[in-house]
């Protein structure tokens, strides 16, 4: 028996005004995540990763417009009032953003940042927060809780800093994590510590996540499902390592092709041409400019999400290349 899904997204659609016409961002987006699950959302920049997580925490500006339907368990995000907004944002999911520099107030200390949230909501006391801040710090690997708790986000490196952030998403005790590129502005050796910290209090927590990133190899390895994502629209959804082994969809098969090995010397091959953006996107399916398996129904009919082998795939051609595909990935 499945387990009911936590968050659930359903053919979203967002867009937004450009010089007097709309432009689309994301398109017909379906995409679930189950309770202590961690999925991947992985894509080139412009896909409509972001746009979808913020689409998922109401984060949107007001000039957008938004279609389908977002529903924490039985509740209709998009229908939310204010107060029961400020609750779900507060409470039940939590977004880690990809530069932490860029989202923390440099005027306020490492404490002040932490504790606000938790302490105007309600949820703690001053010193409750602290209390709770501390332990998680150390959780995270930072040594000296209480000194790092007075310092100014200028006195952290970027390593910390992140790992702060981290601490800021698990002390109101969410139930789902929006992971929005994390690791981004890190260098590698930084990248992989916070990766596996993050991984390893979302588990210990029993915490789901959303992990965007267009890194796949990454993304296979912290995450239990990936969803692929082209021209904002998702073309391809899989347990982690069944998609990276037998990818279906020829956008998924470049994007394994395209990334280097750790094991063994081979010729890397780019997807040709440049990513679109949905905007941009015309009749048929949008990966057709790209595609070396593209028919002229590719160009004139827009393919559904269908289940092959396991697998949610939008290719008309899919029963007749999945093999061919497999030749094609190192």
């Amino acid at each position: 028996m499945s387990q009911p899904s936590l968050l659930t997204i359903d053919r979203l659609h967002v867009g937004v005004r450009h010089r007097r016409a709309e432009r689309t961002l994301v398109r017909d987006v379906s995409l679930s995540i189950g309770a202590a699950e961690s999925v991947g959302l992985v894509g080139e920049s412009g896909s409509g990763k972001s746009m979808s997580i913020k689409a998922a925490m109401r984060l949107l500006p007001h000039t957008a417009t938004t279609g389908g339907r977002i529903q924490f368990e039985d509740r209709d995000v998009l229908k939310l009032n204010r107060r029961d907004l400020a609750r779900y944002r507060s409470r039940d999911v939590a977004l880690i953003h990809q530069d932490p520099r860029a989202h923390i107030n440099p005027t306020r200390t490492i404490a002040q940042f932490l504790t606000e949230g938790p302490v105007h909501t309600g949820q703690m006391s001053p010193g409750e927060a602290i209390e709770r801040a501390c332990g998680l710090m150390r959780d995270v690997g930072i040594a000296d809780a209480e000194r790092r708790l007075a310092q100014f986000p200028h006195q952290l490196s970027g390593g910390l800093l992140q790992r702060v952030m981290i601490v800021a998403a698990l002390l109101p005790s969410p139930r789902l994590i929006f992971a929005d590129e994390p690791t981004t502005a890190l260098d590698v050796t930084v990248q992989s510590d916070v990766m596996a910290i993050l991984l390893e209090q979302i588990r210990d927590r029993h915490v789901s996540m959303l992990f965007v990133t267009h890194d796949l190899d990454l993304a296979s390895a912290v995450t239990d499902r990936l969803a692929v994502m082209y021209a904002g629209s998702i073309v391809e959804t899989a347990a982690s390592a069944e998609l990276c082994a037998r990818p279906l969809h020829p956008y998924t098969a470049g994007l394994l092709r395209s990334r280097p090995s750790t094991t063994r010397v081979h010729r890397l091959t780019a997807i040709p041409g440049r990513p679109l953006a949905a905007y941009e996107a015309r009749q048929g399916c949008p990966f057709v400019p790209r595609c070396p398996f593209a028919i002229d129904r590719c160009s004139v009919e827009l393919p559904e999400r269908r289940t092959i082998e396991g697998h949610s795939v939008a290719c008309h051609r899919v029963e007749e290349i999945a093999d061919r595909l497999q030749e094609r990935v190192p």
